[in-house]
């Protein structure tokens, strides 16, 4: 079941919809880097170039699981 959150990228609101254990590897993500949820998904829309910004998200979390390894 996917969980929709809400986020403000550069003045604009837009939701996302992933998957619960994708949401809780960003937010570990971002208290790692010590940044707020909104400025790591900012920072990943950033350079995301043409993907869609739920699968940068998602590639994001992978690249976090992967670099634990």
């Amino acid at each position: 079941v996917l969980k929709k959150r809400s986020v403000t990228i550069a003045g604009h609101g837009t939701s996302i919809a992933l998957e619960p254990e994708f949401w809780a590897i960003l937010e570990q993500e971002a208290r790692a880097a010590e940044l707020s949820f909104s400025a790591l998904v900012v920072q990943i829309d950033r350079d995301r170039g043409t993907r869609p910004l739920a699968s940068a998200l998602r590639l994001a979390a992978l690249a976090a699981v992967q670099e634990r390894r």
